[in-house]
């Protein structure tokens, strides 16, 4: 989704949720995001799991250096205690060797992922080990490009909705996703403002 889609996205949000207008009037639009589809991104996604983000850059570049190719052949291609010494957990690893085998036996075909519906992809992708709801729904957003999804897991989200709707502790997945669901079909957008909001908004 790029910045003129975002904009629409939001203004036609500000229609359907005078809190999310008040909001956004208040803090700006937020910047689109946007990953490359692929292997590489999945594998990315691995690395990312519970560090911070600034540890993932680093330890994905050392992995990028340790491989030579970002593809399953590549990773076949170094030893697991090549990928250790980049920074790998034992569990990663074989999160990323699962990767890599779901993607040459086909189990996986990321290529093909676009063509399916958003409940399919999230289906198709969570069936790997290491990827939950959250990380198929990323990939949904930011890799292709859908409209409509809402991360309601996301503890950022969870916090910014309940500011955003006043609300004295923060919503559950479950209730997160029913006081998005006026938000169909611009949902995308709408998680990427309140993650916007989030990190505007005092005393997070």
């Amino acid at each position: 989704m790029d910045q003129k889609k975002l904009t629409h996205h939001l203004k036609q949000l500000a229609k359907l949720d005078s809190d999310l207008a008040q909001a956004i009037d208040r803090y700006g639009a937020p910047a689109p995001r946007q990953r490359p589809e692929g292997f590489e991104t999945f594998l990315s996604t691995i690395v990312s799991q519970q560090i911070s983000t600034a540890a993932a850059n680093t330890i994905m570049n050392r992995v990028r250096a340790t491989l030579p190719s970002l593809t399953p052949e590549g990773l076949d291609q170094v030893t697991d205690a090549a990928l250790r010494a980049a920074g790998l957990s034992t569990r990663k690893i074989e999160y990323a060797r699962g990767l890599a085998l779901a993607s040459q036996t086909g189990a996986l075909s990321i290529d093909q992922l676009s063509s399916l519906e958003d409940a399919q992809v999230i289906e198709h992708i969570t069936r790997l080990r290491g990827f939950g709801a959250w990380s198929a729904e990323i990939y949904c957003m930011f890799s292709l490009g859908r409209h409509d999804i809402f991360p309601a897991g996301d503890l950022a989200l969870q916090i910014a909705l309940g500011r955003l709707k006043g609300l004295e502790i923060k919503p559950t997945p479950k209730e997160a996703r029913v006081m998005t669901q006026h938000w169909q079909p611009y949902r995308t957008a709408g998680a990427l403002f309140l993650w916007h909001y989030y990190h505007g908004i005092p005393n997070v």
